[in-house]
């Protein structure tokens, strides 16, 4: 028996945020055995081209988390999980749109928690799960643990814009926590990748330019370490969070150590892969930048029994296959 199976069935989740990389993913494993509402703007769209899409258990709700009317008579009465993963991410994202990113990532938490509370649904919810980064800390992040202090970055730097405002959202979180007893569990992803990602990420970057034999491009010179997590993994630590009592209250690093690799050598092993045929190309890094990521995962391992099983050249490979099945790249 597949005690995950057995314990996510016959819920309702509201998903603010569901239409994205991460979302549609984990929507796609719960799909048909529960009811998903998606509220999301749709300015990252992986959601309406998966081939779960029309299900009978799917509602897409498109909606700004800015518009609180709409956004809490979107919210059932009935309803077992929200989890909250609308916001404003990506490096150059973020860059240029500084003030949108604050407003959505601080304002729109508030939205959705203030609007549980005034629906008197803050007791009610099984678990509320709201995404943060794992850019609390900083420039350097190596093998950081939940509890280690977080790294605040330079005043007036906008590249630190999502962090700080994803700070402030796990803060606000934890306020519900001990004010009103919200079940709420903090989530910090460590570079997700795999099939159907949208946005900047570097393996999704490399992997589209690889395929089409165009050169790939790097930021500086390449010798940022990142430890990179496959989307299968991730989602297993979602559904992981949603069946462990433990995880009412808690904080968890989801990320897969063992994928640690430079920018560099990524880029090299997504060529020899892909067997491609593309350069690399070097350009100026025009931001401040994290100069290494590694988790630390020991407490989900103990808490969660949260174990990575993907490797990243496996990973890698399934990324690749998946798409080169895509008519539009």
């Amino acid at each position: 028996m597949d005690i995950q199976k057995e314990k996510i069935r016959n819920k309702i989740f509201f998903i603010t945020g569901g239409a994205g990389f991460i979302g549609s993913s984990f929507i796609k494993e719960i799909i048909e055995n529960n009811e998903v509402i998606v509220y999301d703007n749709l300015d990252r769209d992986s959601l309406t081209k998966r081939e779960f899409f029309h299900s009978k258990n799917l509602t897409l709700i498109k909606g700004d988390i800015l518009n609180f009317s709409k956004l809490k008579k979107s919210i059932p009465k009935d309803i077992n999980f929200v989890i909250h993963m609308a916001a404003i991410a990506g490096v150059d994202t973020v860059i240029k749109n500084p003030v949108k990113t604050m407003e959505i990532n601080i304002i729109g938490t508030y939205n959705l928690l203030k609007a549980l509370y005034e629906k008197k649904l803050i007791k009610k919810i099984e678990r509320f799960i709201n995404f943060s980064t794992s850019e609390v800390f900083g420039v350097n992040a190596i093998r950081v643990e939940e509890k280690q202090p977080s790294n605040l970055q330079p005043v007036g730097e906008a590249r630190w814009n999502y962090a700080i405002s994803k700070l402030a959202g796990e803060f606000l979180t934890f306020s519900y926590y001990d004010k009103f007893g919200l079940n709420c569990t903090i989530l910090r992803p460590f570079n997700i990748y795999g099939p159907g990602q949208i946005g900047e990420g570097a393996i999704h970057h490399f992997v589209v330019r690889a395929i089409k034999n165009e050169p790939l491009l790097i930021h500086g010179n390449g010798d940022q370490i990142r430890s990179w997590c496959y989307i299968d993994d991730m989602v297993e630590g979602i559904k992981l969070c949603i069946i462990k009592e433990k995880a009412i209250g808690e904080v968890f690093h989801i990320g897969n150590p063992r994928g640690t690799i430079t920018v560099l050598s990524l880029a090299e092993k997504i060529v020899q892969l892909a067997n491609s045929k593309s350069k690399l190309i070097y350009i100026e890094k025009k931001y401040s930048d994290v100069e290494i990521r590694i988790p630390d995962i020991r407490k989900s391992m103990q808490l969660l029994h949260f174990k990575p099983k993907v490797d990243l050249n496996e990973g890698i490979k399934k990324t690749i296959e998946w798409y080169k099945k895509q008519e539009i790249l």
